[in-house]
């Protein structure tokens, strides 16, 4: 099997902002993460995004990718952000100020702005990232107490009135079952996405002449490709072997894994004849609600680019979902 063992572009990047934070605190220099909590309207950077800034005007990672930043590290640099504990402070709000700072129009922003004091927590994030583990970093806005626990279970990002928490670690990644031209539109649309993608097919008839470049490829069985990687809850599970025998395995070993979506490709009749045979089988209904079969948002789809476009949208609606699990986002028109 082939397997990647890079992170991707996001975690990457998360990953090199808490390493540059360390290496600073270790040259003697007063650190502060900034992290997107909330966005308005047309924000160009998500919640979670992350930017580390220095007392010499140094910062690494973005928040807005405009002038927020620059806004940011002049405030820093005179002390009005240098707080013993998390503070917030919110950019935009109008179109005078979005043009100011950069923003789109009728953009917002809110960022918490964190002290850095311990090396030695933020070594150990590393660490525990670097070795595969999924991990929340959890921030107390009363007293700026860090703690970090297993990143299972929680949402990407999550604010209340006591803590601010964010998952590090492992990427996003889409297992792809049965290969073939929609898996190879799916796998293009989901690497642009920055998903880690894999493509499984047993059968020897469809080996791929010409396999995509940033795409593993493994001829293991589905139920067994499908335990390797599903283990963790970043994955997308999309079965599209057009064969019960190849489909029907990995759906039955995705329902009980950590997957956050499960699609199956097939029309209504197809999706009612598998929910029988998985009935008879013993999966009981709730356990059958997990899989989003026919997989994709209805947008009339018959092409296979618009079908891996709309399966691609309800895989990255539901992704959405559960990131936005506990924080306070407001939308304007």
């Amino acid at each position: 099997m082939v397997t990647h063992n890079d992170p991707s572009r996001e975690q990457a990047e998360e990953r090199e902002v808490m390493a540059k934070a360390a290496e600073w605190l270790r040259q003697g220099r007063e650190v502060a993460l900034s992290t997107v909590t909330q966005t308005w309207g047309s924000s160009p950077r998500p919640p979670g995004s992350l930017m580390a800034m220095n007392d010499e005007g140094r910062s690494i990672g973005s928040v807005s990718g405009g002038c927020v930043e620059s806004e940011l590290i002049s405030r820093y640099r005179k002390g009005e952000l240098t707080t013993e504990f998390p503070t917030s402070v919110g950019f935009g709000v109008d179109s005078q100020q979005a043009g100011r700072l950069g923003l789109p129009c009728g953009g917002r922003l809110q960022i918490t702005i964190e002290p850095l004091n311990s090396v030695a927590l933020i070594d150990q994030l590393l660490n525990r990232i670097d070795q595969g583990e999924l991990v929340a970093r959890q921030v107390c806005l009363d007293t700026g107490e860090v703690t970090l626990s297993d990143g299972k279970g929680y949402p990407e990002l999550s604010l209340s009135d006591e803590r601010l928490v964010k998952v590090f670690g492992s990427g996003w990644q889409l297992l792809l079952i049965g290969d073939g031209q929609l898996a190879r539109y799916l796998a293009r649309m989901a690497r642009m996405l920055d998903y880690r993608v894999t493509i499984c097919d047993p059968r020897e008839d469809f080996a791929d002449p010409d396999p995509l470049p940033d795409v593993a490829y493994t001829r293991q069985m589905p139920d067994d490709a499908v335990r390797t990687l599903a283990s963790q809850p970043r994955t997308a599970v999309v079965t599209l072997a057009h064969d019960p025998k190849q489909d029907d395995l990995a759906l039955m070993e995705a329902i009980d894994s950590n997957a956050f979506y499960i699609g199956a490709l097939g029309s209504t009749r197809s999706a009612s004849k598998r929910e029988e045979r998985l009935t008879k089988i013993g999966f009981t209904p709730q356990q059958l609600e997990r899989i989003h079969g026919p997989a994709g948002v209805p947008i009339g789809s018959k092409r296979p680019a618009e079908i891996a476009l709309s399966i691609m949208a309800e895989i990255t609606a539901t992704r959405n979902s559960a990131v936005s699990v506990n924080i306070s986002v407001a939308t304007e028109a």
